[in-house]
């Protein structure tokens, strides 16, 4: 017990990323011997990196005094709790036990990645938002946001290998586990709906915002963010049209996401001149809190 109070918020975080592996490598094994995997413990396992990686994410929020998105690792790493979040969501409602394999792998990867690469958590912006809650909640939505359009990826990705294996008539392995090809289309538009309904929003809140102080508007980050909820945008009304459908739609989504996460460092960099506190993360030294004349 004694261990876990003084476990600081990367090694919370450490061990919620360590949990999303297990829980892609107990399912990989089970599809390789092609065999019905436990779908309860598969469950657990991502439940229990959830509230790990939540507790880290939580003590970060407690030391930055606000939503942590504050550098690339606290960015990525709440993309990884916001699509964990879906599909602990989704999931289990639609039945999709692959929907865990993916999504565990996925939040594994880029969990993972953000905390090997030190440069990431170099600095830690301390009231990155002051004390505006709507800037952090726009803020914290559009992210947000990005965790659906990454379950909408993989479930791209399902239909993909879901229509592979119907026209070459595999149903072994990894096949054998896949949802229905109307399933997955389904569930695209829905993903798909959310996502841009998550973004819209916060764009809709930041741009109240804006028009009330235009000076801090950031000449970088609304550009790029903006083109991201075009691009979503876009494919949902040719979805909703019947104009984009089937492999076409998953092969956009999937691309569009890979596009969005290369949109992160940019919009992340178009703020950083307007950064109340930077603080080395190395520093053991408590930042001091800024002033009204700071922000």
């Amino acid at each position: 017990m004694t261990l876990l109070l003084d476990m600081d918020d990367r090694s919370w975080i450490w061990l919620g990323n360590l949990c999303y592996a297990a829980a892609f490598a107990f399912a990989l094994v089970s599809v390789v011997r092609s065999k019905q995997h436990s779908r309860l413990l598969l469950f657990l396992l991502v439940v229990a990196g959830f509230l790990l990686q939540t507790t880290g994410l939580y003590l970060r929020g407690l030391e930055t005094r606000s939503c942590p998105l504050g550098n690339p690792f606290e960015i990525l790493q709440f993309i990884t709790w916001s699509l964990v979040v879906i599909y602990l969501a989704v999931g289990p409602a639609f039945r999709m036990s692959l929907l865990g394999f993916f999504s565990s792998g996925l939040a594994a990867g880029l969990g993972i990645l953000s905390l090997v690469v030190s440069d990431w958590d170099a600095v830690r912006r301390v009231g990155l938002f002051g004390d505006n809650v709507w800037i952090e909640l726009h803020a914290a939505l559009a992210i947000f946001s990005y965790g659906a359009f990454g379950i909408l990826a993989l479930t791209s990705i399902m239909y993909l290998l879901q229509n592979y294996s119907l026209k070459h008539k595999k149903l072994a392995g990894i096949f054998g586990f896949l949802p229905s090809l109307y399933q997955l289309e389904q569930m695209n538009l829905r993903l798909l709906a959310l996502g841009v309904a998550i973004l819209s929003t916060s764009l809709l809140i930041g741009s109240v915002h804006w028009l009330g102080d235009v000076e801090r508007l950031h000449s970088i980050k609304l550009p790029f963010t903006t083109a991201v909820w075009l691009a979503y945008l876009t494919v949902l009304v040719l979805r909703l049209r019947q104009k984009l459908i089937s492999r076409p739609l998953a092969w956009t989504c999937i691309a569009l996401y890979f596009l969005a996460l290369l949109s992160i460092p940019p919009v992340d960099a178009g703020r950083r001149p307007l950064e109340p506190e930077i603080v080395d993360a190395s520093s053991t030294a408590e930042p001091s809190i800024p002033t009204a004349t700071d922000r």
